[in-house]
């Protein structure tokens, strides 16, 4: 007998669907190269993205009020959660799943081929299996230290673009990420939002060690290392895909979980999360990429001053509220109200797609 339901990946936003699946009391199966393998990156969220039943046991720390820097200060008044990334794993149970070790060939809308020759149906089957990379197009890439917390390391920066990284004015520009992981440790991470080409995580290592070297941080050189590169733009919004293969992954900041999670029993259920405002913010969220990539490296940290001017209503609606149009739209026409007019001119021209040059990296950019 066929099950209700294939999920086609077991990253968070595959395993987050199936263990929602089986809560319905639905027949899953699911499909992954290495079912087994466990997970490694660090996953975080704003408190208020978590939906009800992810189980508390799976929130590492909190940041009450976390801070980010583009030329000053700012204070963000809302409670950012760094996830125990084992402990979400091990909280999205399968058990009563059918778990099959292949991979897939090909996937229709009920058929799943894998490599192994087998088919599988079913009354649904869904692709969570992300984005893989693709030459050209914008990615995400950072570099992170996992230290002690008796260093010196700031804790509470959700995003710190000042200049004290050994960079040259010129350079495409990172800025450093840094938050608890629970009981002893912080994870301090040089990040590049978004480049196409992307600044390389070796490049991004150099960065970070000089950085904590002026800020008086002293490493060692075992420290356990984090290495991240994905692809920010791309995902087929649908009832067959999900995760950032659906489209879920927020273009201009590459954050997918928490919106994966939030999601998922709207999915389970049968639905795709995909209002009509919810695409149109969706095609918003591609022009801020756009934007983002079209600005000169001096002009990306008074661009986030402006974003984190906004009231915590708007910053919301842009990071994560996936069908508040209305709100998407404010925070937008705020922050370019509050830019230059040389600054407001590049985004106009990005977002409208008129040629501009890209100042994070190469000229040539894939927007699928």
């Amino acid at each position: 007998m066929s099950p209700d339901i294939v999920v086609c990946g077991l990253g968070p936003a595959g395993r987050a669907l199936a263990h929602r699946c089986l809560a319905r009391g639905m027949t899953v199966t699911v499909v992954d190269p290495r079912p087994e393998r466990r997970w490694r990156a660090t996953y975080a969220a704003w408190a208020d993205e978590l939906p009800a039943w992810l189980d508390p046991a799976a929130i590492a720390a909190t940041v009450t009020e976390p801070r980010a820097y583009g030329q000053r200060e700012h204070r963000i008044s809302r409670p950012y959660t760094v996830l125990d990334t084992a402990a979400l794993q091990t909280g999205l149970d399968l058990t009563g799943a059918t778990v099959v070790a292949a991979r897939v060939t090909a996937i229709d809308r009920h058929e799943v081929r894998l490599d192994t020759g087998r088919r599988l149906r079913a009354g649904r089957v869904v692709d969570a299996r992300g984005l893989p990379r693709r030459p050209g197009a914008a990615e995400q890439t950072a570099f992170g230290l996992v230290l002690p917390r008796s260093t010196r390391t700031d804790s509470a920066l959700f995003m710190d673009w000042r200049d004290d990284n050994g960079t040259d004015p010129g350079a495409p520009r990172s800025f450093l990420y840094s938050v608890p992981l629970g009981g002893d440790t912080v994870l301090a991470e040089e990040t590049c939002l978004a480049g196409a080409p992307a600044i390389t995580p070796g490049e991004l290592a150099g960065r970070l060690r000089h950085r904590l070297r002026v800020r008086g941080i002293e490493v060692r050189g075992d420290e356990p290392v984090e290495r991240v590169r994905f692809r920010v733009a791309g995902g087929a919004p649908g009832s067959g895909t999900f995760g950032a293969a659906g489209g879920y992954l927020h273009p201009a900041t590459g954050y997918s979980v928490a919106a994966a999670l939030s999601a998922a029993d709207i999915v389970a259920a049968g639905g795709t999360g995909w209002t009509v405002s919810a695409r149109a913010v969706h095609r918003l969220r591609r022009a801020g990429l756009r934007a983002l990539l079209a600005l000169p490296p001096a002009e990306l940290p008074g661009f986030f001053d402006a974003f984190f001017d906004l009231d915590i209503g708007l910053q919301r609606a842009y990071l994560s509220d996936r069908d508040d149009l209305t709100g998407m739209l404010g925070a937008m026409s705020r922050i370019f109200a509050a830019l230059p007019g040389s600054t407001r001119a590049r985004l106009a021209a990005a977002t409208l797609h008129f040629p501009a040059p890209s100042h994070t990296g190469s000229a040539s950019v894939i927007m699928e």
